[in-house]
């Protein structure tokens, strides 16, 4: 009888079903109080990083968006694993030469947080091609829990998604086209620096409406027209034009609207993947990506050029 207790469970990852019953306006509320509380800093840029710029931030976010989906990992890995990052160099000066082990060790931390089967400090450093060793990815991990004061449960763009989805009258199948595709719009943001002046509700909201638009869901009337999803986004995250603004000119005569700024982002997201779109044509490389399937070190973006 022994032999029927056995936990048959090794060869596949078990994942909890979601949970309908958070899905409510009560666990939204706390949500949208509790974003600010993660925010980085705007401007650390240029108050706290000496060494680092945007295009560098650029280079390795894309690296760790590349090694997220080459482990498959859930979807809310990356997007928190670069909430990290960004609030680590709010916090403290980085030497250039070490940001890819800031992204490695933001990787480590944050799929602990959300993973059945964390990513382990050996194949990380083996994706830096060896640039890292362990014992530095390990000290390095509790730097960074120590600078965010164990502070690591933040909302991302991805947590409001699903939030937005339970709320909208479609069909099932559009829901899960919409989820997909804004997804890929966070995942995207998150590479880019412009938007960490963006709260993850207004991100989150921005991204769900660039999906419908791109996949041409809404019609002139109806629910999914731009303008009433627009005002039904706006209305659920409650926007602040202020807050949704960070970083605005604080003389400006009149805050714009609340369907401004969630337009103004959507506007955002769509130029971005239209830039994205743009570069990925010009520099083609499938061999890197074939490659990447035997030799986990080799990766299309190369972050070496950070140090240049």
């Amino acid at each position: 009888m022994a032999h029927q207790l056995l936990c048959c469970e090794v060869d596949t990852i078990r994942r909890g079903y979601p949970d309908a019953n958070l899905l409510n306006d009560r666990v939204l509320r706390a949500m949208l109080k509790a974003e600010e509380t993660c925010a980085p800093s705007v401007s650390y840029f240029k108050c706290v990083q000496k060494e680092i710029a945007p295009s560098m931030r650029k280079i390795v976010a894309t690296w760790m968006l590349e090694v997220c989906e080459e482990q498959r990992c859930e979807e809310e890995v990356f997007p928190l694993a670069m909430n990290y990052l960004d609030r680590f160099l709010s916090l403290e000066p980085l030497p250039k030469s070490r940001l890819q082990l800031l992204g490695a060790t933001c990787m480590f931390v944050a799929s602990k947080m959300k993973e059945t089967i964390p990513l382990t400090a050996e194949k990380l450093c083996i994706y830096t091609d060896h640039s890292v060793r362990p014992d530095e990815l390990l000290h390095m991990e509790l730097l960074l829990v120590n600078k965010l004061k164990w502070n690591l449960a933040a909302m991302t763009p991805h947590d409001f998604v699903e939030h937005f989805l339970s709320k909208m009258p479609v069909a099932p199948e559009s829901k899960r086209i919409i989820r997909k595709h804004a997804q890929t719009f966070v995942a995207l943001c998150a590479t880019d620096a412009k938007f960490i002046s963006n709260p993850p509700s207004m991100v989150a909201a921005g991204s769900v409406a660039a999906a419908v638009q791109g996949l041409h869901l809404g019609a002139s009337s109806g629910f999914l027209a731009p303008h009433r999803l627009s005002r039904f986004l706006s209305t659920v995250i409650k926007c602040d034009p202020v807050a949704s603004s960070r970083g605005a000119p604080s003389e400006a005569l009149s805050p714009p609207a609340p369907q401004d700024c969630l337009r103004a982002c959507q506007e955002q997201i769509e130029a971005l993947l239209e830039s994205s779109l743009r570069q990925a044509q010009q520099s083609p490389n499938p061999k890197a990506a074939e490659e990447a399937e035997e030799d986990l070190s080799c990766t299309p973006t190369d972050v070496r050029d950070v140090s240049l």
